[in-house]
């Protein structure tokens, strides 16, 4: 594609233009993204914003000679002495990544040279547009236990327009950025005494995901699911038996032995290093902060014996799990390691499993739908066959993958088929949606799983009397709370529809001798269900309208002498044109609890 052409291009201008500056750094990578391009530095120097702009210049001047990239081949022997000689040891090391088969390739623009695949566009002035962003640290290879290097991130376009355009959405997405609003608008707060990742809900945003989750559940009663709650800990041989332990070992958090086989290890005098490789290898008992639901939801169907006549037998939980992120990739809602899913399986026969899919496809929609998110697309994630990271036999994933592939036709949605994108356990249909930025975020998936009902042994007993494998589908709309959450926020820009915000209705008077019958227009919202404040601060009235309006609630009532004398309220909405004037108080509560009733989008 040509735009990562001139992105890749302009991270080698980039890491050309930090040596002329900065001729002592080290370089390790600088890759095109899904928005631009970033560099990764090891400099004694810290960088700066003013450093920052320096490089820009330095940059453009770079781009204006016009200067040619070349792609030379050498052995490993030289690209080994070239790099020893330019003292760049992250490339060194980089080199000893590339297997031994393969060509070792350069590029080369001016006197920049580096250790590169490509490809490249021709030469430096085809870069028209580009800009640098920021400075983050970023560890080494992305493990915290290694060194942090200084990464400048920049963007570039193929015209100046894209880019200023580009530039803009970025300045809103800083606007609307959920950690910025979520702070301002006192919906949730990451403690460091708390733990890194983890999300303390305040009061304000416990409503938002309170009434997330009373949507979907209305939903899930439609289809016909049964609600169930299991621990947030489970003995770690359960997730040795669904394949979560050790196939995704890394991304969890520690077992812990147990009491007893805590006192035997320390008898023993294990490190424990000893004690970790012991309890993954069966040497004692141990415990899991549970990475995934699906393996004590296998467990409740195995508790009874189940016939074909209760199948498709549907349970949902919202089940919090928890994964070990590394601390330089935490952000915000966004990625954390605690956080709660709007989790269900389905076990099903394999003649029920299309329509069941189907169902499935049609709750994202709707959730979709009454959130106003209209643009997205749908991807199905295929295993890679070349790997050994899957379970599970040829026929169940060629089974499972086609039963996808006919849901979403059956749906009427295109879709886009990714190899190395499925489960360790099952293909997935992935919704990947776009905000109002045009930014997408993944949401919501539907994976279909023939191998967890073989390694726990599920059966049902069918019309033949015989026992028979169910299939099992996971499925979650909204993924993660937390995550889809802090998507909302940026996605509504803090005004919330009149459902989902924490306040729905403030009143402010013109004075306090209006107290009494303000009491009585919050009575009258309160018994209605809908959430009532009374700004009872001693500013001025314009004061209070601006306070209310900065802190995004949908609706004021405004009440003076007048309304008061006449028994009304002057209604000012930020989301809804149609509710404005002055009004009765029945007429108003009547009027929003049908805005709420329906889930009815801002109308601004």
């Amino acid at each position: 594609m040509e735009l990562d052409r001139i992105r890749h291009s302009a991270a080698h201008v980039l890491a050309a233009a930090v040596l002329r500056l900065f001729p002592d750094t080290k370089l390790d990578i600088g890759p095109a993204t899904a928005t631009g391009f970033y560099y990764d530095f090891d400099s004694d120097h810290k960088f700066s914003q003013e450093d920052l702009e320096k490089i820009e210049s330095e940059m453009v001047k770079i781009i204006g000679e016009g200067q040619k990239f070349v792609k030379t081949v050498i052995s490993r022997d030289e690209a080994i002495a070239l790099m020893a000689s330019k003292s760049q040891t992250y490339k060194l090391e980089r080199l000893a990544d590339i297997p031994a088969e393969e060509d070792i390739s350069l590029y080369a623009n001016g006197e920049f040279i580096d250790l590169c695949r490509g490809p490249h566009v021709g030469s430096t002035d085809e870069i028209v547009a580009v800009k640098l962003l920021g400075i983050a640290g970023a560890y080494y290879r992305g493990n915290e236990k290694n060194k942090q290097l200084q990464r400048i991130y920049g963007t570039a376009f193929q015209s100046q327009r894209e880019l200023e355009e580009h530039l803009l959405m970025l300045e809103e997405a800083k606007k609307r950025d959920h950690r910025k609003l979520g702070r301002e608008l006192k919906l949730f707060l990451i403690d460091d005494a708390v733990g890194q990742g983890m999300i303390l809900w305040l009061p304000r945003g416990a409503i938002i995901r309170k009434e997330l989750q009373n949507f979907i559940l209305e939903e899930l009663e439609k289809q016909g699911y049964q609600q169930v709650f299991t621990p947030h800990i489970a003995k770690l041989g359960l997730f040795k038996t669904s394949g979560h332990f050790p196939y995704y070992k890394e991304s969890q958090f520690v077992p812990l032995p147990d009491r007893d086989t805590l006192e035997d290890f320390v008898k023993a005098g294990k490190s424990c290093k000893e004690m970790f490789d012991a309890l993954e290898s069966g040497d004692g008992d141990g415990f899991l902060l549970k990475p995934m639901s699906c393996p004590a939801h296998v467990r409740i169907y195995a508790s009874e014996r189940r016939s074909r006549k209760e199948l498709p037998f549907r349970i949902a939980e919202f089940g919090t799990v928890y994964r070990w992120e590394q601390s330089g990739e935490l952000t915000g809602m966004t990625r954390v390691r605690s956080f709660t899913q709007d989790d269900a399986h389905i076990f099903c026969t394999e003649d029920q499993l299309n329509g069941e899919i189907s169902g499935c496809l049609h709750l994202v929609k709707v959730v979709f739908k009454t959130l106003g998110i209209e643009k997205f697309r749908v991807r199905i994630g295929l295993r890679d066959k070349s790997s050994d990271k899957y379970i599970g036999s040829d026929e169940s994933w060629l089974a499972a993958e086609e039963a996808l592939r006919t849901a979403a036709d059956a749906l009427g949605v295109s879709y886009e088929e990714n190899e190395g994108e499925a489960a360790f356990y099952g293909p997935k249909i992935d919704f990947v949606v776009r905000d109002v930025l045009g930014r997408e975020w993944q949401l919501g998936t539907v994976q279909v799983d023939y191998n967890l009902p073989e390694r726990f042994g599920l059966s049902y007993v069918g019309s033949d009397n015989k026992d028979h494998r169910p299939v099992m589908i996971h499925r979650a709309p909204f993924g993660s709370l937390e995550r889809f959450a802090g998507l909302l926020i940026e996605h509504f820009g803090g005004d919330f529809p009149t459902w989902l915000a924490p306040e729905q209705v403030r009143i402010v008077a013109l004075n306090d001798e209006l107290a009494e019958y303000v009491k009585f227009v919050q009575r009258e919202l309160s018994a209605a269900g809908i959430r009532v404040s009374v700004d009872v601060h001693s500013d001025k009235l314009n004061a209070k309208i601006r306070r209310s309006e900065i802190e995004k609630v949908p609706h004021i009532f405004i009440i003076g002498a007048r309304e008061a004398e006449e028994g009304t309220v002057s209604v000012r909405s930020r989301i809804d044109s149609d509710f404005t004037g002055t009004m009765k108080p029945t007429d108003a509560v009547a009027y929003l609890k049908k805005l709420i009733a329906n889930r009815e989008l801002p109308r601004k």
